[in-house]
């Protein structure tokens, strides 16, 4: 599924900042469940707080073990909450615990949260570094709801205030974090520089270089700093779950579970870092281990996104139905801010997928209405989670291609030693080009789709490469997929070389024209006449010319 679905790199961004506390007893114990969050071992984290909270239950300790809570990958609001309340108790005065709980609003969407934060700053009276620094590490957390401006403001405050004694890593990679939250990718990736020439461990550096060279999607760069990461900490985890996202942007699915693998094994067995594990098996199309991960941890995530991405396994299974019950349960659980336009259009494509197969029109008709509705939501967030138009056409087209229908179709001895040349290497655009070509060649339309689709990944400016996805579409008998792939030929042609694909541009422009002559007349005629304007000798275009404008 991964050719219907984009890695989302800012998932793969991990988070945890190391922290910074000084004059506190247990500053070594303190720095061991820092470095565990760091690393993504929250169970470990979990454990070392609760157990400084049962030798000396101070304000500082619950702080730190419910905001262990806010840095997993799903935050678990409620255990959050209960920390830092009880932070709270223990001191009324407690400006990080205040910080928590308006970090709490803020990862649930209240936006007023943030000027509750900016003054509990003030309250404090800026003297102290660690509050200025949690006030700045809290507006950056969460993707959807953040205040850069802020963050930065605050953080250059906290790096004069520790100048003295010398500035933390983690004060400037939170604001390389926050540049990156502004999409100011020089000045992040300034901030890592600093950070880099006085971290203890550069791995956890080094990964952030590279998921912000992921964003940037400057993959060559990505790949060297990930690389960096893991030659200076073989055992960081998190360098393995960006080294995973990499090979998932290059569909090198067998890399990517290996990554994982990886992951896991560094990483620690909380079952919120597996749920994290079981979504990016699914974005690497590795449906039975995603599915295996999910249901070995399900009863112990009290958290209602398990229902969504047991929908998105059912889905990703064509059981509909399944799909349905499961984001239903999803929706009615959680809280309505956490209802993004993605579970919208994966609710629109499960209603086409369900429309597919019933045979009442009235019903069938609701179903699509909803479908075209709901998916509409998504594209116009601009959300990528899934090439939503594409996803569509497979519906309708009985789904999209599939490495394991590749595998079972024609090959020749040409097409294995082009596989394994692919393997060793990505990103050779010449072996990718003739691997897609052998397929053809053998009329292993599914191979060939999946190729050519590799082929677009690195080099998305080129644009015979979704000519040939039209026409292996086509073949394959998905003309929905194949409009889609002859539609992206034609806007990814440019005017330059408009001349030289002068043939190539008339026949897409024709194949569009006939897939729609029955759905879009008026399409069909702007295409066709735009077929014949680029030659007027084409016949097959001549008579479906005549034929629709009688």
């Amino acid at each position: 599924m991964k050719d219907i679905m984009n890695m989302n790199v800012k998932k793969i961004a991990f988070g945890a900042a190391v922290v910074f506390f000084t004059g506190f007893a247990s500053a070594q114990t303190l720095q061991d469940g820092i470095n565990s969050i760091d690393s993504d071992k929250f169970a470990q984290a979990k454990t070392n707080f609760t157990e400084m909270i049962a030798k000396e239950p101070t304000a500082e300790n619950y702080f730190y073990l419910g905001n262990t809570f806010l840095r997993q990958g799903e935050p678990d609001y409620a255990k959050a909450t209960e920390s830092f309340n009880k932070g709270l108790a223990a001191d009324g005065k407690s400006y990080l615990n205040k910080i928590g709980l308006a970090a709490v609003k803020l990862g649930k969407g209240d936006k007023n949260a943030v000027a509750e934060i900016q003054k509990v700053v003030t309250d404090s009276r800026e003297k102290d570094a660690e509050v200025l620094f949690r006030a700045a590490e809290a507006l950056t957390l969460f993707e959807k709801n953040n205040s850069p401006d802020l963050a930065i403001q605050f953080l250059t405050k906290a790096i004069e205030k520790a100048e003295k004694k010398g500035v933390p890593a983690h004060y400037y990679y939170t604001l390389g974090d926050a540049y990156r939250l502004k999409r100011m990718p020089g000045e992040a990736m300034s901030a890592y520089d600093k950070a880099l020439s006085v971290a203890k461990n550069k791995a956890s550096v080094y990964t952030r270089m590279a998921t912000l060279w992921m964003a940037a999607q400057v993959w060559q760069k990505a790949k060297e700093s990930v690389d960096k990461a893991i030659a200076v900490d073989p055992t960081y985890a998190p360098a393995y779950k960006a080294l995973a996202g990499y090979d998932i942007r290059y569909q090198q699915n067998a890399k990517a579970t290996q990554d994982l693998i990886n992951y896991t094994k560094y990483a620690d067995e909380d079952p919120y870092t597996q749920l994290e594990i079981a979504k990016l098996y699914f974005t690497n199309e590795d449906y039975a281990n995603s599915k295996m991960v999910l249901d070995k941890i399900f009863d112990k995530i009290d958290d209602p996104i398990k229902f969504k991405l047991r929908a998105y396994n059912a889905y990703a299974d064509k059981n509909y139905a399944d799909a349905k019950q499961n984001m239903d349960t999803f929706v009615s659980q959680v809280e309505k801010t956490r209802v993004l336009p993605a579970d919208q259009g994966l609710q629109g494509l499960i209603a086409a997928g369900l429309a597919k197969d019933e045979k009442d029109a009235a019903k069938k008709s609701a179903l699509m209405a909803e479908a075209h509705q709901k998916v509409g939501i998504a594209k116009a967030a601009k959300d990528e989670t899934m090439k939503w138009d594409l996803e569509l056409a497979n519906i309708a087209g009985g789904g999209g291609a599939s490495q394991a229908e590749a595998d079972k179709g024609p090959t020749n001895p040409t097409i294995e030693a082009l596989k394994k040349q692919v393997a060793a290497n990505s990103q050779d655009s010449d072996a990718l080009f003739k691997l897609a070509t052998a397929y053809q060649d053998v009329k292993n339309w599914n191979g060939a789709i999946l190729t050519w689709q590799k082929m677009s990944a690195l080099l998305p400016d080129w644009a015979p490469a979704y000519y040939s996805q039209g026409y292996s579409y086509q073949q394959a008998g998905n003309n929905d997929a194949a409009k889609l792939a002859y539609e992206k030929f034609i806007s990814t042609v440019k005017p330059a070389d408009q001349e030289a694909n002068k043939q190539t541009l008339a026949y897409a422009y024709f194949a569009v024209a006939y897939m729609s002559k029955d759905s879009d007349v008026a399409k069909a005629k702007d295409y066709v006449a735009k077929s014949l304007q680029l030659d007027p000798t084409y016949q097959d275009a001549v008579k479906l010319n005549a034929e629709i404008n009688k």
